[in-house]
This record gives structure tokens, sequence and C-alpha cells, in this order.
């Protein structure tokens, strides 16, 4: 959806500027039915990951974006943030590391903004 995809775009941008790190956004279309978009992202502390966050609702909120389920938010490796169509993921590098959800999704599109 046209709609989605400007508003993962803005998105990218939001948390390289909250310095996100090995930032991947893959375009699930056609690859399974669970979401449109997989954001996947790197937080050098819980702090870190905590802005991201909260970055990531702020600004899907500016698109009209609601979040329908939040996984992890005080666990402080990995966050969880489900829009629907979008689903973002926020890790510490050894959760990153140790799930390597770019290899689970290794049929998806990597979108480069």
């Amino acid at each position: 959806m046209k709609e989605n995809k400007d508003a993962v775009l803005a998105l990218y941008k939001a948390v390289d500027a909250k310095f996100g790190q090995n930032i991947i956004l893959m375009d699930l279309e056609g690859v399974t039915s669970l979401a449109d978009y997989f954001l996947i992202v790197t937080g050098n502390s819980a702090p870190q990951l905590d802005a991201l966050s909260d970055t990531v609702e702020d600004t899907l909120a500016e698109y009209g974006i609601k979040i329908r389920h939040r996984e992890g938010v005080r666990s402080g490796n990995w966050t969880l943030l489900d829009f629907e169509d979008i689903v973002v993921h926020l890790f510490d590098k050894e959760s990153r590391a140790y799930y390597n959800l770019e290899r689970t999704w290794g049929d998806a599109k990597i979108i480069t903004p």
C-alpha cells in the first residue's frame, strides 16, 4: 500500500536520526500474510531502545497508524511493535545476532531508502 510505504520510509529515516544501527527494512508483500513490512533495528542500550520505540510510535502516528500490540518493552533486549501491516523489531546487539530475522525472512525484498 502506497501510504504504508511512505510511512515506513519516514520511519526508517526517524530511527536512523535516533542513531539506530544496522537498520533493515524488509518488504514482505507476497512472502507472508503476517505483515507487509518488517523494520529491524539495533540499539546500544535499554534507554536507547525505549527512545527508538517512542520514535516509532510517534512517527507512525503522524500517518494515522496506531499500534496494535507491544511485546518486550521492559525487557531491554527485544521490543516488538505491531502496527498490523508494519512490524518493528528493536534489538540489542546480542539478541539481534541470536534471532537473525534477516535469515529467517530471507525471501523478503530489502528496501534501501
